[in-house]
């Protein structure tokens, strides 16, 4: 996900293993009245209920704004993705099951 200087990967799996993998250094603790620790904390509690892999890193940027909003909206995109009906008769797996 591209947000002006910021390059961000947000990669998930849904298969009820849940992990997460967040490498996005901050410099701000706060951005406005955001604390940008919880950042981490949401996407920890949704990796574990939902019982999902996720991984997001920070590839490029330094402004702390561009970051949050570049995670947030990679999230979404890829949840939507992972989400979408596919045409396909099945289970995406090499061993048939989830």
């Amino acid at each position: 996900m591209v947000m002006d200087e910021t390059l961000v990967r947000v990669v998930l799996d849904l298969s009820n293993r849940p992990w997460l993998h967040y490498r996005v250094p901050v410099k701000e603790q706060k951005l406005g009245t955001f604390d940008t620790a919880l950042s981490l904390e949401f996407f920890r509690a949704v990796s574990q209920h939902a019982g999902m892999t996720l991984h997001v890193d920070l590839l490029h940027g330094g402004n702390g704004h561009h970051i949050i909003e570049a995670v947030f909206k990679g999230f979404g995109r890829a949840l939507a993705q992972a989400t979408a009906p596919l045409d396909i008769e099945g289970t995406l797996s090499s061993k048939g099951c989830l």
